[in-house]
């Protein structure tokens, strides 16, 4: 079976070994774990934001950039293609794991939840867990975790606190924006496995999404970055699976009762409570579907350049 935090690891050793072909900075701590700073003292940068989406997805997914245009604003756009989705995306890239140790607090993500099981429900739908003795885990913070947090995940992870590895970056960096947009394939993905629908039976998916200007704090950053997908993101998913056209009309962002303005601003009218929020925002624009047994070609939702550009900060 395929092992994420093997496969993650090589890109791991290839970020401390060479920090400075990626402008980032390691750090050995006294435990023995080891931590990639991404963004949070340092700027980090595109090649960083490669890696650190890589480590995300557990290796699974291939990463590339490319110059695009919402109408007239040229803007920078990842794209994403995995040909293991439930796993790249749900056993691996999903922010599913809240990691809090005294006053540190960080999302998780990457495929050191495969060896936390974090959270169980994720991997017992999808049929799959990890075995492998290091933990590699992707930080989304502002501040670097101590040895104290890296020992917390050690002990999760069933691993020795040596075997931890960390990349960290917060939501307000260019790695930041560039992570997030890279998540694109695993909103859809994410979506389908919450409506019931058997993520197993999606063969492949690629998408792209546009990379959202550094924001100056971490909430307008969570904001815009999350905008990136649910108003400008398309998805492309390949899956055997007739029973699909029965979950079409709920997949995209649109169909939301929060669609319509920049995240930023629906948070703020929630009071900065995300359990005020209508979780099914937390969708891509638009997805095309191609059913292998029927041979049907499906698409659904629609790209919105306006709420885009005015939650990047254009004006009108």
């Amino acid at each position: 079976m395929l092992s994420v935090n093997e496969i993650a690891l090589t890109i791991f050793e290839e970020l401390f070994e060479y920090p400075e072909e990626f402008n980032v900075v390691p750090h050995q701590l006294d435990n023995g774990a080891r931590i990639v700073d991404c963004g949070v003292r340092i700027p980090g940068g595109y090649a960083a934001g490669d890696f650190f989406t890589g480590i995300c997805m557990g290796g699974l997914g291939d990463i590339s950039f490319r110059m695009g245009r919402i109408r007239d604003v040229p803007l920078p756009f990842i794209e994403v293609n995995t040909d293991f989705p439930a796993i790249a995306c749900l056993g691996a890239q999903k922010a599913g794991w809240t990691v809090k140790v005294g006053n540190y607090f960080a999302m998780g993500s990457g495929p050191a939840r495969a060896l936390a099981l974090k959270p169980k429900h994720t991997y017992e739908v999808i049929e799959y867990e990890d075995d492998f003795d290091y933990a590699v885990i992707a930080l989304e913070s502002s501040t670097l975790p101590n040895g104290e947090v890296m020992e917390k995940i050690a002990e999760d992870c069933e691993v020795d606190v040596k075997n931890v590895c960390a990349v960290v970056a917060p939501t307000a960096s260019l790695v930041g924006s560039i992570q997030v947009a890279g998540r694109c394939v695993e909103t859809a993905v994410y979506k389908l496995n919450e409506l019931g629908f058997d993520t197993r039976k999606i063969l492949s998916g690629t998408g792209t999404a546009p990379i959202a200007p550094v924001q100056k704090d971490s909430t307008r950053a969570m904001g815009c970055t999350n905008d990136a997908t649910i108003y400008y993101g398309s998805i492309m998913l390949t899956v055997k699976a007739p029973e699909i056209k029965d979950y079409l009309d709920k997949i995209p962002s649109n169909k939301s009762k929060g669609y319509g303005k920049p995240f930023y601003e629906i948070f703020k009218e929630a009071k900065f409570d995300f359990y005020q929020i209508d979780t099914s925002l937390f969708s891509p624009a638009e997805v095309v579907i191609n059913e292998l047994t029927e041979g049907a070609v499906y698409h659904v939702g629609r790209l919105n350049p306006e709420v885009t550009l005015k939650s990047f900060g254009f004006s009108p």
